[in-house]
């Protein structure tokens, strides 16, 4: 359902599909409606590919739960970390793939805390997507990159939702007796994570990603003027905010 009101509310389709509504109503002599229908289509699209609209409405997202320094985080038992590549893991939201931008993934932020000696274990959480492989797998391969013991890194495969990350993950956790937790994903996703891990009788800390909704260092950056990275990446804003909904209807939050 989630997935259907995100393809649905994309600016991009759903200015599309008002659009050729409004001028088949046009066709149909009901111009009025048409043209309603053709200018909402058009003024969504142009709304999302503003900076500024990401920048409002992804900041609120962002600064639920600041970024802090690994200094700041209280140890626990384990670190948590949720699969995902927010923005493909850019430093910044409005680098354009072509300039081969510097990246920051939740991997780094869970190896960083797994060497400043924040929890003795690490719990990398998501199925697969696509293929055989997890994106639990595909985390824990990258984390014994970066010098973490495989035997300290434990796998959950089997989830394909926030909702399911924190169900199997506590599943695990109650398992192994672990009762405290930092929990690392992208700060834009940090809000719905922590709304769905609180309903378990778990003390969660969030380390969240830095955020990437800041004005880059550009001065012909201006922020409201279309831009074609703001549109494309207002995806990931959208679906977080239709994920707090319907999480909140179900009774997931």
């Amino acid at each position: 359902m989630k997935s259907y009101l995100i393809s649905l509310i994309i600016p991009l389709n759903l200015c599309v599909f008002l659009v050729i509504s409004g001028a088949v109503l046009i066709l149909l002599k009901r111009r009025k409606t048409g043209v309603f229908l053709c200018f909402g289509g058009l003024s969504w699209l142009l709304l999302w590919s503003l900076p500024i609209t990401s920048l409002i409405l992804g900041g609120i997202l962002e600064n639920r739960y600041p970024h802090r320094s690994i200094d700041s985080i209280p140890p626990a038992q384990a670190i948590v970390v949720l699969g995902g590549n927010t923005a493909n893991n850019r430093e910044n939201w409005f680098q354009e793939l072509s300039d081969n931008p510097s990246t920051h993934s939740r991997v780094d932020t869970a190896s960083e805390l797994y060497h400043a000696n924040k929890a003795p274990k690490i719990i990398v959480s998501g199925g697969a997507l696509a293929g055989e492989v997890s994106e639990a797998k595909g985390m824990a391969a990258k984390l014994a990159g970066k010098g973490v013991p495989k035997s300290a890194i434990m796998l959950e495969n089997n989830s394909k939702t926030t909702y399911e990350n924190a169900e199997f993950t506590a599943n695990e956790l109650i398992r192994n007796k672990i009762k405290s937790i930092i929990l690392v994903t992208s700060a834009l996703h940090t809000p719905r994570s922590m709304a769905v891990f609180d309903r378990y009788n778990l003390a969660v800390t969030p380390a969240p990603n830095p955020p990437q909704i800041t004005i880059p260092d550009d001065p012909d950056f201006i922020l409201l003027l279309p831009n074609a990275r703001a549109l494309h990446a207002s995806r990931s804003i959208i679906k977080e905010y239709l994920g707090l909904i319907v999480y909140w209807l179900r009774g997931w939050v």
